[in-house]
């Protein structure tokens, strides 16, 4: 079988690093600069044992249950294998040890050290010792003889040197470049001798292997390879001597048979690193480890060798005439390598399947994939062809062959990037036994794969949720996700592929259920929502099912990456073709899974660090879409700017050191909290111990964030980026914290006016518009007042006028808010959608009523009337009520009252027999929460009697709908109120001037009492037309209202408690014809039911609590 490369995997801190085996084969045992020897049992051990030696370790042996290291304070310590205990130092010198060997007895041990002198120490009696002296600089490593006789030794000083053990002689070649120090070296030169016989020494040298006979000391011969392109760093012999491995600084790896000199194996490490440790295993495995800490494993080695040796035979019966002396050299020639792939992938050359002949077994090249292909065999296809060419050796099979691949075009252009497999976010690779199959928000499921157990533990974050719980793996589950349920998937193997539900919040007694795909259809990815599960398929499908188990929909989807779910959300990510030069090419879609199945992203571009990868897909814990890749850039779907994607945040600035990563679990938006494991030198963090998770903060890329400036450009726009969800989840129908949303709105606009004051000290007043065009209403006034204290009277004038601007465009946006929603209404109305029977029009005049005893000190919070629902009005509506159209002038009684008598349970109505139900208006009812939704009438009902408090504004609205405010805060009385008639006259004279409008009001019974702007601007109105001859009535009020505020806030206050001064005697009056006002509705109502009329009536008054939420929704929008 061809030779299988396993991931690397993080064993040191970086820097350099040894590996060695036991004498038994049975564990692997590795050293670095982290001071720490760590024992492996195998490379997937994610629990090794860890023994401190020192603060640095250079270099380790093992044998005879005895464990050497060379330790950066410069002794060579004994340490018993495999518990650990110090047994003593050997020996020490005045400069740290860099290399250290046994004997092949284990008797003693060669140590080699930076102060040039090398000591072979007996290791039961440390005083029995040799020094070997000669190096002129640092010694670099050193090897016995397997015979005992002779030690070989290399150093900077550009010389490799074979000593006699016994009287001290030794051979000298100068072979290596010189060099001052070990860390300047260009290659550390481990070399080796053959073992068993000892008849050759293998010594790297630059870019070859140099192989010196025995006694004569004479070079036999070399061994090089094409793929060598870097001197060579270390070289080890397999056990049984015949074959050579050799590792070299830019991290490629290839292995000769000696006997023939042809290379079997090449690898290139998945980084490129520098090799410097290589150990060979008994049985056919090379351990290796690189200068930045991590530990690989090549399997196999030996069993390479037996299809090469079968390539002649496999095409025909005898093809040994190919390969002759002139085919050793052109194996040996130069001869481009196809690059190597990380992943597989279907972007081979398709020439070199051609070049195949029937029958001819292809042999793998050791590389970063299984995919590969190996020089030698091409070559030797080449010559087969050429002879065939040729016409020698004509044989059938050959016939249609395509002519060699010197002939074939050389590409230079960009390579395609390896398609990334598919993955589960939150999981920890499969190859592990032990491993997190995913964490999340709601818990973490772990999964035990060893000789004691196979199964999965299960833990909630909320024990209230659940408990948890520990299952068996026997179907072998590899893929896993929490929600309100568990979701588990396995592949398939004599049985088919399985998706295994666990709904622990099913009410009946059977919790689980399992469905198996198709013959042939593999599950690569699975994730759970609100009430359904999915998994896509190899057959390229997308399957949904509920948590129940039923199945729903299916659609295909191209190559599919990652899966995530959220509630009614379903996000995918997938292949959308073929990425370049590192880069994939991913494209994501979201998908609504609820009564509304809608598709939000069509595959729009998934934008990804440059020569990056995905690692984490998700939603944030209010459902927000977000991923990571693999250079740590968070990104967070900004529904705010065109579902675009932004980067909020960038783990690897939190890094310390090169190769540390964080391991995203979660993402909060409020507190802006990102969850993450911090994963020293690894990916990934270990089961045990429990990784503790680290909270990272969020931050823009944006500009400058050093200066005052950059820093609240950055907060506010964050601020506005995590507060966006408040605006879907209130579009989608969902609850969400009101007091958070002021509160962000707030922040938001502090940060605007510390910006706009900031910039008024710079003398950007272009800044300063550009800054009040994102402020609120009440904000911009503020502004305003800065301005003018400020002596910047330009400035505050430009933002007066934003201001009358800012305000005209939100009553018209208003108005036609108002208009869709009346039409929508009117079209439920005329499909029999049942009303509402809770009395609106009595709670409209308390509103109205407790509004004028509180709106004294803010004028401009008449316009909250726009907001009252106005119901069943006969005449036109008021030229300056502008909340009214003319939509809401009638609406058709008869089709209510059969939609009514239906039978249809409305949960609104009053079961008084004496009082019909009133159709409120649309926006009143459409915009509740769900909570005001379900208020009952019965509640309404059993407050009647109490009195309603008193609603108070917010905060106020723009002044361009003042106007609004004087119709809207009327009480409307019945049609035997004998004021009605002038009530009737009133509206109609609205349209002709204020003046006579406000002389209508002072005839009815029920007159709008005067506020501190209408006694004021009585007062200046003669002042403001002498100043603007040419003002109509409507813009004498904006003018007046625009003065009114340049007031200061005591002017105001005095003109408030001017309008006060009568207000006692009228309010009185008015609740003493509140009861005869109700008789008459009554009696009204009655008449009603013969003559068919629309006129408004009377309800009881609403509960407190309904009071309050019909206030809050009256004026949450100012």
């Amino acid at each position: 079988m061809p030779s299988k490369q396993k991931p690397m995997r993080y064993g040191h801190t970086e820097g350099h690093t040894d590996v060695c085996f036991d004498d038994t084969g049975s564990c692997i045992v590795t050293c670095g600069s982290d001071g720490d020897v760590r024992i492996w049992e195998n490379l997937d051990d994610d629990d090794p044992k860890s023994i401190n030696v020192g603060e640095k370790a250079y270099s380790c042996a093992l044998k005879n249950g005895r464990l050497i290291t060379a330790v950066s304070n410069n002794t060579v310590q004994i340490h018993t294998f495999p518990e650990g205990a110090p047994d003593g130092i050997l020996t020490r010198f005045t400069m740290p040890a860099n290399h250290v060997t046994f004997s092949p007895d284990g008797t003693r041990v060669a140590a080699g050290s930076s102060d040039f002198m090398i000591k072979v120490v007996e290791v039961s009696d440390s005083s029995k010792q040799k020094t070997f002296r000669g190096h002129d600089a640092p010694v670099l490593s050193l090897s016995f003889d397997p015979k005992d006789v002779y030690l070989a030794s290399a150093s900077c000083d550009g010389s490799v040197r074979v000593w006699n053990i016994a009287d001290q002689t030794c051979m000298n070649w100068l072979l290596l470049q010189k060099c001052n120090d070990v860390i300047n070296a260009k290659s550390i030169c481990r070399l080796a001798w053959q073992p068993g016989t000892g008849k050759l020494l293998a010594v790297p040298v630059d870019k070859v292997v140099a192989l010196f006979r025995r006694e004569t000391w004479d070079s036999r011969f070399d061994l090089s390879d094409a793929s060598i392109t870097q001197p060579l760093n270390v070289v080890v012999w397999s056990p049984c001597g015949q074959f050579l491995a050799a590792g070299s600084v830019d991290g490629n790896l290839v292995v000769w048979n000696v006997e023939t000199q042809q290379c079997i194996e090449r690898m290139k490490h998945e980084k490129k690193y520098s090799i410097c440790g290589l150990a060979w295993h008994p049985i056919k495995q090379i351990a290796y480890t690189d200068n930045e800490g991590n530990l690989g494993l090549l399997e196999n080695i030996g069993d390479a060798e037996k299809p090469n040796d079968k390539v002649a035979s496999a095409v025909a019966k005898d093809y040994n005439d190919l390969f002759d002396g002139d085919d050793d050299d052109y194996l040996n020639g130069d001869v481009i390598e196809p690059p190597s792939s990380q992943k597989t992938g279907d972007h081979e050359d398709d020439a070199d399947d051609l070049m195949q002949p029937p029958g001819h077994v292809r042999r793998a090249v050791i590389d970063d994939d299984d995919n590969s292909l190996d020089i030698g065999l091409i070559k030797a296809s080449s010559s087969l062809l050429e002879k065939e060419d040729d016409g020698e050796d004509q044989t059938g099979g050959f016939s249609a062959l395509p002519p060699s691949s010197t002939q074939q075009p050389f590409y230079d252009g960009p390579m395609p990037t390896p398609r990334q497999k598919p993955f589960q976010s939150g999981s920890t690779p499969v190859h592990l036994m032990h491993r997190f199959m995913v964490w999340n928000s709601v818990g973490i499921i772990r999964c035990y794969n060893d000789e004691q157990d196979n199964a999965i533990d299960i833990e909630f974050h909320d024990t209230s949720v659940h408990h948890a719980t520990h299952l068996p793996n026997s179907l072998g589950h590899t893929m896993a996700d929490l929600s309100e349920a568990i979701l588990l998937a396995c592949e398939s193997t004599e049985l088919a592929s399985k998706l295994h539900c666990i709904h622990f919040g099913s009410w009946d007694a059977n919790k689980e259920w399992t469905v198996d795909m198709p013959k042939d259809e593999e599950i690569e990815a699975i994730c759970l929502g609100q009430g359904w599960a999915a998994c896509a398929t190899s057959a390229l499908l997308v399957r949904v099912f509920t948590v129940g188990g039923v199945q729903k929909e299916i659609f295909s989807l191209p190559g599919l990456v990652s899966m995530a779910g959220h509630g009614e959300q379903l996000m995918l990510v997938y292949h959308r073709g073929t990425g370049f030069d590192g880069d994939q090419c991913l494209g994501v879609q979201l998908m609504e899974l609820g009564m509304k199945k809608r598709q939000i992203l069509h595959g729009d571009p998934l934008s990804l660090t440059r020569k990056s990868y995905l690692v984490w897909v998700g939603f944030s814990a209010k459902g927000t879409p977000c991923y990571v890749d693999s250079e740590g850039t968070v990104r967070m779907l900004n529904r705010g700017l065109g579902n675009t994607w932004i980067p909020v945040c960038s783990t690897r600035e939190h890094c310390k050191g090169k190769y540390d990563h964080y391991w995203v679990v979660g993402i909060h938006e409020n507190p802006q909290q990102l969850r993450c494991i911090p994963c020293k030198g690894a990916r990934f963090p270990p089961t045990l111990p429990r990784p503790a998770v680290a909270i990272l903060p969020f931050k823009l890329p944006y500009c400058q964030v050093e200066t005052e400036k950059g820093q609240m450009e950055e907060q506010y726009w964050r601020s506005v980026l995590f507060h966006s969800y408040m605006d879907y989840l209130s579009k989608n129908g969902y609850e969400f914290d009101e007091n958070a949303k002021n509160q962000a709105v707030k922040e938001q606009q502090e940060l605007l006016m510390k910006l706009f004051a900031l910039s008024c000290k710079l003398e950007r007043e272009s800044r300063c518009v550009e800054l009040a065009e994102l402020m609120t209403h009440s904000v911009l006034n503020l502004a305003i007042k800065y301005a003018s204290r400020s002596r910047r009277l330009n400035l505050a004038q430009l933002l007066s006028e934003l201001a009358v601007e800012k305000a005209s465009e939100l009553a018209a946006a208003q108005e036609d808010e108002e208009e869709e929603e009346e039409e929508d209404f009117r079209k439920r109305s005329s499909a029999g959608s049942s009303s509402s029977a809770t009395k609106w029009g009595s709670c409209q005049q308390n509103v109205q009523q407790d509004q004028g005893e509180g709106d004294e000190e803010e004028p401009d919070a008449c316009e909250e009337a726009e907001e009252t629902p106005e119901v069943h009005k006969e005449k036109e509506p008021n030229g300056f009520s502008k909340g009214v159209t003319s939509a809401e002038v009638s609406t058709p009684k008869p089709a209510l009252v059969a939609s009514s008598s239906r039978g249809r349970v409305n949960p609104f109505k009053v079961s008084s027999s004496k009082k019909e139900p009133v159709v409120p208006s649309g926006n009143v009812l459409d915009n509740m929460t769900k909570y005001s939704k379900k208020t009952s009438s019965s509640g309404s009902r059993a407050a009647d009697k109490q009195n309603p408090p008193v609603i108070k504004p917010l905060t106020p609205k723009p002044k361009t709908k003042q106007a609004s405010a004087a119709s809207f805060f009327q009480p409307r009385t019945p049609a035997s109120n004998p004021g009605k008639t002038v009530e009737e006259r009133e509206e109609k004279a609205g349209n002709e001037s204020q003046e006579a409008k406000v002389t209508a009001q002072e005839n009815t019974e029920n007159r709008r009492p005067k506020t501190g702007f209408q006694m004021w601007l009585e007062e200046n109105r003669a002042n403001i037309l002498t100043d603007n001859p040419d003002l109509n009535e409507a813009e004498v009020i904006k003018e007046g209202m625009s003065r009114f505020r340049m007031l200061t806030s005591e002017e105001r206050m005095v003109w408030t408690e001017k309008a006060r001064g009568g207000r006692v005697n009228d309010s009185a009056e008015d609740k003493k014809k509140r009861p005869p006002a109700e008789e008459d509705e009554v009696k009204k109502s009655q008449e009603q039911k013969s003559e068919d009329t629309n006129v408004s009536k009377k309800s009881k008054p609403l509960d407190p609590s309904t009071n309050n939420r019909l206030s809050a929704f009256a004026f949450k929008q100012s």
